[in-house]
């Protein structure tokens, strides 16, 4: 079970890391110049980072808290070890969110289209990238873990993951199903 544990801590990294990879990618497209192809420093931000902060949460696991299947976050320093790098994760994307939003705004002005189309499309624009780049994680990184128990923290824990699910399928029916290039 500490080996299901551990790759399900890989998995959950490289989720943020690919989410951040994403953004990066999209804001590339946005303001770089060059058609430089960058393939293998996506696959190594999205498949390798996260091996780098989950082996030594392993090591740390099996040296300071090795009880039961690694379930329990008791000793904190050791939980931020995977912790940290998603939140760095979740800021880089907030950032990147915010530069974009920035980007279109110039965009669509510059067209000089009608004031009311112009909102409309800023406002798609905008929602479409906030199940794409995961902003909505950013609630919940401001909210922090929630300590102890209770239904407070059930109904932040339920309300999390309600809204990754919801990220996965607005992100696989925007990007996949209804996408004609794919």
């Amino acid at each position: 079970c500490r080996v299901a544990q551990s790759l399900a801590q890989y998995c959950v990294g490289a989720n943020y890391a690919w989410a951040m990879a994403e953004g990066l990618f999209l804001l590339r497209l946005l303001v770089a110049t060059s058609g430089r192809r960058c393939l293998p420093a996506f696959l190594l931000l999205g498949w390798g980072v996260p091996v780098l902060f989950v082996v030594p949460w392993v090591v740390l696991r099996y040296l300071y808290e090795n009880k039961g299947c690694w379930e329990r976050n008791e000793k904190a320093a050791v939980w931020w070890v995977i912790r940290c790098p998603i939140l760095v994760a979740v800021a880089v994307n907030f950032v990147v969110f915010v530069r974009i939003v920035r980007i279109l705004v110039a965009k669509v002005r510059a067209h000089q289209v009608s004031r009311g189309d112009t909102r409309l499309r800023l406002a798609r624009s905008t929602l479409t990238l906030i199940p794409l780049l995961g902003v909505h994680e950013v609630i919940f990184a401001l909210a922090g873990e929630g300590e102890g128990g209770g239904g407070l923290r059930l109904a932040r824990l339920c309300l999390h993951l309600l809204l990754t699910s919801a990220q996965g399928l607005v992100v696989s029916v925007l990007y996949c199903f209804t996408n004609k290039e794919v």
